[in-house]
């Protein structure tokens, strides 16, 4: 029986998602079973993902095709239903078992939109059975949130220069 942990992938850097993409490859090349949820990234990011299944599964459950930050403030009070929507989903998913693999993408930028509270994000990792392991991504890193994980990597641009 393997034991699952929590993982975060944040900081200003690039390729947060990626490694957790890479995570879901590996776990699904073990035939596991791996299900992403987007959350405030464009439609144009999610399309290329859906190549990946049925090994993994994709879903994103904004209706928009812009990243979250591009629509009017009017687009964004009709899309927090369905980013709620998709955060239901993940607690049905962890409640029932749906998977050996959730990784709840951009989920820390629902934070920084004040779109959820950190109480209702830990609400949705409680609901994780032992064997589950979550990754969540995004650029900042709260502490309400650093108390849950188990393994946080901060993902920075450094800036050096060779002589």
């Amino acid at each position: 029986m393997n034991e699952g942990i929590i993982q975060i992938y944040c900081g200003d850097g690039h390729g947060k998602s990626a490694a957790a993409l890479g995570q879901a490859i590996h776990a699904a090349s073990l035939g596991k079973n791996v299900i992403i949820i987007k959350f405030l990234k464009s439609q144009e990011d999610s399309e290329f993902m859906t190549r990946l299944e049925p090994e993994i599964k994709v879903f994103r459950f904004e209706k928009s095709e812009v990243n979250f930050e591009e629509l009017s403030e009017s687009e964004k009070q009709e899309e927090v239903q369905n980013i709620r929507n998709g955060l239901n989903f993940a607690k049905k998913v962890l409640t029932t078992g749906g998977c050996d693999i959730l990784i709840l993408d951009e989920v820390l930028g629902l934070l920084d939109n004040h779109i959820i509270e950190a109480d209702e994000l830990r609400a949705i990792l409680e609901a994780k059975t032992e064997e589950e392991t979550i990754i969540l991504t995004g650029i900042q890193l709260h502490d309400e949130t650093c108390i849950v994980a188990d393994e946080i990597y901060k993902i920075e641009p450094m800036n050096f220069r060779v002589f």
